[in-house]
């Protein structure tokens, strides 16, 4: 049968199924929409099954916030090309408020992603999410390959918070205060700066290999670390010059999971 044009556009708007898709669909269900809308829907489902296997190497991060709850999500990918879609990063968005407002076992999230897969032509998967609340601040950078979000034990403006969220995004410290870097960190990192100092004098070896120890760590830990926008303060110097704490942060670059 011919289909109206009409009813083929109205069905691309509603589901953002490719024009031809969707004169197939409505031409099988005789017209009917709402016939048409439901075998896409399955449709989506086993193209989705099919693409289950291929790796994601690509994607976008996205910040949400209802109230005083916020989340921060990896959507996945196949390729650059559609993580630079706007309307993937639409779909992005849409999954993150969903987790952020009835979790992850929601069933709609996986009609998202089944659909998005037929829409896009790629395998697509939530990477990670963290959901976070109370003071916080955040920041995605301008491409959305790296995002970060921050909690503090007071309230902070809106400037400081997005400031310590960027600098995480750039320097992206591993962690947060000298006390959590782990025993068996150190002494991966003491084996190997000792090498560095074996040809050094024996009875300077110890103060070298401190300083390079200290030097080592300092960079990799959040409060230690220099201020991206004034390197001649630290984080932690910044953070109590308003008299709160960090009580713990996330950053999440595409693809380094």
């Amino acid at each position: 049968m011919t289909v109206d044009i009409k009813a083929v556009k109205e069905l691309r708007g509603q589901t953002g199924v490719s024009i031809m898709q969707c004169k197939i669909a409505l031409e099988e269900a005789g017209g009917d929409l709402e016939k048409a809308k439901i075998a896409l829907t399955k449709k989506s489902g086993e193209i989705a099954a099919k693409k289950g296997d291929r790796e994601l190497g690509a994607g976008v991060v996205v910040f949400q916030k209802t109230g005083d709850k916020a989340i921060l999500l990896e959507l996945g990918c196949e390729t650059d090309f559609v993580a630079n879609n706007d309307e993937f990063k639409e779909v992005a968005n849409k999954i993150a408020s969903i987790v952020l407002e009835n979790g992850e076992d929601d069933p709609s999230i996986e009609t998202e992603l089944s659909e998005g897969t037929q829409k896009f032509g790629e395998r697509m998967e939530v990477v990670r999410s963290e959901i976070y609340s109370g003071n916080i601040g955040s920041y995605i950078h301008v491409n959305n390959s790296v995002g970060a979000i921050v909690e503090f034990s007071g309230e902070v403006s809106d400037e400081l918070g997005k400031d310590v969220a960027m600098h995480i995004a750039a320097q992206h410290p591993k962690y947060l205060a000298e006390s959590d870097i782990d025993a068996g960190e150190k002494q991966k990192a003491e084996d190997t700066l000792r090498e560095e100092v074996a040809d050094k004098p024996a009875d300077m070896q110890e103060k070298i290999l401190a300083g390079k120890m200290n030097s080592f760590f300092k960079e990799r830990v959040l409060l230690t670390q220099g201020f991206i926008k004034d390197p001649s303060k630290t984080i932690g110097q910044l953070i109590d010059e308003v008299g709160v704490e960090i009580v713990r942060y996330t950053r999440f670059g595409v693809g380094e999971v």
